[in-house]
């Protein structure tokens, strides 16, 4: 089964303001801040929301972490790396489904 939740922007986010991506849609490139990380049930069943979100957070994925997009996988441009402030981590494309970038001139500054 596969639940999609709701997106829940915190509560002081202006969505007027936002230029929200999902990580997993994202090109080379691209750069921004972490805005929301809100896992979602995987299509095949390999882990649980819960998990992978609770993954994600100790991973760093945290609201307001400088991301950038550094490199896209040869195969269906997956697993893709990322720069996560001081870090650098890669992931696959199904696992940054639950993250959602904010891409405005405020946040790639």
């Amino acid at each position: 089964m596969n639940a999609q939740r709701p997106l829940i922007l915190p509560l002081d986010a202006n969505p007027a303001r936002l230029s929200l991506v999902r990580l997993s849609d994202a090109r080379r490139g691209l750069a921004g801040r972490v805005a929301l990380v809100a896992a979602e049930e995987d299509a095949h069943g390999a882990i649980d929301a819960a998990e992978l979100e609770r993954r994600l957070l100790e991973m760093g994925f945290v609201e307001g972490a400088r991301i950038r997009v550094l490199h896209e996988g040869f195969i269906g441009r997956d697993p893709i790396a990322v720069a996560l402030d001081d870090m650098r981590i890669a992931l696959r494309r199904r696992e940054a489904r639950g993250i959602w970038i904010d891409t405005t001139p405020e946040a790639k500054a």
